[in-house]
């Protein structure tokens, strides 16, 4: 147990990092590779090393289970969301050009949004399966 305290030194200083690279990954995912799959796993990564390192509440003290399980449907909903969005305005779904005067910036627009809502799922639904293997064994 010598090691226990670099450890949790060590996750403290590299958490915060971890979370800036996932929001790099998700705001570069619309000019080069990256998006909200990789942004999410990166940052339910960053709560499964918390876990890892300080203990499951710990954990569900920063993401609480609740808020994780609600996260899953919201990022289908901004999804969906978006397309239906298209179709409300004379569009095809997912249509994202009638999103602003400009098309091109109504195509970043729903690109952003489209990815937002895939990392807010993909990052509950890799934190919520985690919490149900290690809960499990409880």
């Amino acid at each position: 147990m010598s090691l226990d305290l670099i450890l949790r030194v060590g996750t403290k200083l590299i958490l915060p990092f971890i979370l800036l690279f996932a929001l790099y990954v998700q705001f570069h995912g619309d000019y080069g590779p990256g998006g909200g799959f990789q942004a999410g796993v990166i940052a339910a990564g960053m709560v499964i090393l918390l876990a890892i390192t300080f203990g499951l509440d710990a954990a569900k003290r920063v993401a609480p289970a609740a808020i994780v399980e609600r996260m899953i449907p919201l990022g289908v909903l901004i999804f969906a969301g978006t397309g239906v969005l298209g179709l409300l305005l004379g569009q095809n779904f997912l249509d994202y050009s009638v999103l602003a005067r400009d098309s091109a910036k109504g195509h970043e627009l729903g690109i952003f949004l489209v990815e937002a809502g895939v990392l807010v799922t993909v990052s509950g639904t890799m934190t919520a399966m985690f919490y149900a293997f290690v809960e499990r064994g409880r």
